[in-house]
């Protein structure tokens, strides 16, 4: 088979390892990809959100499955573009896909269906947003409605930061569109996990459980970011508790979405917050997250092809998950600056050197110039290690990013310490 991987991060990279351990590829390509992925699949100069081009690209290199890693060509519609070609794509449609890139109708889904999540308000309008704000409790959470690259849930502990919140989303337009409507809703207490499944638009196959670590410093302190760490499995949710997802969260989403007319077909990504009332939906996500993937799909023994197909196909019942009786992490090393302003087009040191064979380096923000490794975005990589149990997963991920440093090069030193 020939398969077109689109996107270019840390991601990306998760699922071209993986799916390169088929026995059934005979060719990869990643459009735009990134130096890490070259080394492994033909990356493309392809931007993952130009779908006419990728389309044509699919279409004369008779590509077999396209895997969409991003959200926002799934947002555009790239799933109905391909398949109106007749071309087989893994992912969900543009309708499906608003799950995750309208948190207003996510919300609308979650409150017809019974499915646990936060109080919630939804506004148009600034003026009536902050008049709201008068009557809500503090802390509490503003979204902005549409596609913010991870970035667009503010936690306001104050009235003012609530309001400075309001202001920077819908009067200065800091997300542009996405921040045309907003949903202000309760502050849920916790700890947050993530639950991701693989779906065909029936029937559901839940993923070993994640934990991401999502603000830029120690402790979940500072602005968020687009996750600074992930671990699996996630300590905090055990059987008896994937079970409650299951039947509470994941089935009542797909049910309800089929009864919509949105069939939703792909991966869905459900982020927890744990609660002492029992699981609670802060957001659906409609693809693989970043860097969860990059510690789930290590330990998952199964062929991701014959997955990502039979989802495509519409056939997984008879499918059963093998999962390796490890934990991983997966530190990321960011460029000084990030989420904010940072430097690009420095050399990264120590990629050469030797690792663990329970390591994998996963690229993200880099490019290959004059034969040597840079930084080319504000996460950098990705250092997965896999351990028999958290801590040796912790302290195998910290020893190999100990190996690499780059200009500015910025990482959490707590990435997996919940689970301890």
């Amino acid at each position: 088979m020939k398969i077109l991987v689109v996107g270019g991060g840390g991601r990306e990279h998760t699922l071209v390892w993986k799916i390169s351990q088929s026995p059934l590829i005979e060719k990869i390509y990643c459009a735009p990809g990134n130096a890490g992925i070259s080394q492994l699949a033909e990356c493309v100069p392809i931007i993952d959100t130009d779908i006419d081009e990728l389309l044509k690209f699919a279409d004369k290199n008779q590509i077999d499955l396209t895997v969409v890693g991003p959200e926002a060509p799934l947002a555009l519609g790239i799933v109905n573009a391909f398949q109106s070609q007749g071309l087989q794509i893994f992912g969900p449609s543009k309708k499906a896909a608003e799950i995750e890139s309208s948190k207003i109708f996510a919300k609308y889904l979650m409150e017809k269906y019974h499915i646990p999540t936060a109080a919630y308000k939804t506004f148009d309008r600034y003026e009536e947003a902050k008049k709201h704000l008068d009557s809500v409790s503090i802390p509490t959470v503003i979204k902005a409605d549409g596609l913010a690259a991870g970035k667009g849930v503010l936690i306001c502990l104050s009235k003012q930061e609530a309001q400075e919140a309001l202001q920077k989303m819908m009067v200065q337009r800091i997300f542009g569109d996405a921040g045309n409507k907003v949903v202000i809703e309760q502050y849920l207490r916790g700890q947050e996990a993530s639950v991701l499944a693989f779906t065909d638009g029936v029937n559901i196959l839940p993923l070993v459980s994640a934990q991401d670590h999502k603000p830029i410093f120690d402790g979940d302190k500072g602005p968020n970011t687009g996750g600074m760490g992930a671990y699996a499995p996630a300590i905090l949710v055990n059987e008896e508790m994937l079970k409650t997802v299951q039947e509470k969260i994941l089935e009542p989403a797909i049910k309800g979405m089929a009864l919509e007319d949105r069939p939703y077909r792909g991966v869905l990504y459900a982020g927890l917050m744990i609660t002492k009332q029992g699981p609670k939906v802060v957001e659906f996500n409609c693809r693989f997250g970043d860097p969860e993937a990059q510690a789930i799909l290590p330990l998952m023994n199964n062929d991701l092809v014959l997955l990502l197909l039979a989802c495509s196909e519409g056939n997984i019942e008879n499918i059963n998950l093998q999962t390796r009786n490890k934990f991983a992490v997966c530190v990321i090393m960011a460029s000084g600056g990030y989420p904010g302003k940072y430097q690009k087009g420095t050399e990264i040191i120590g990629l050469d050197r030797k690792f663990d064979d329970e390591v994998i380096i996963f690229h993200a923000g880099t490019k290959l110039l004059n034969g040597k490794f840079v930084t080319n975005g504000g996460r950098v990589l990705g250092v997965t290690a896999l351990g028999d149990n958290v801590e040796e997963a912790i302290k195998r991920a910290y020893q190999a990013v100990g190996k690499i440093t780059f200009d500015g090069a910025y990482y959490r030193k707590d990435i997996g310490y919940k689970a301890l």
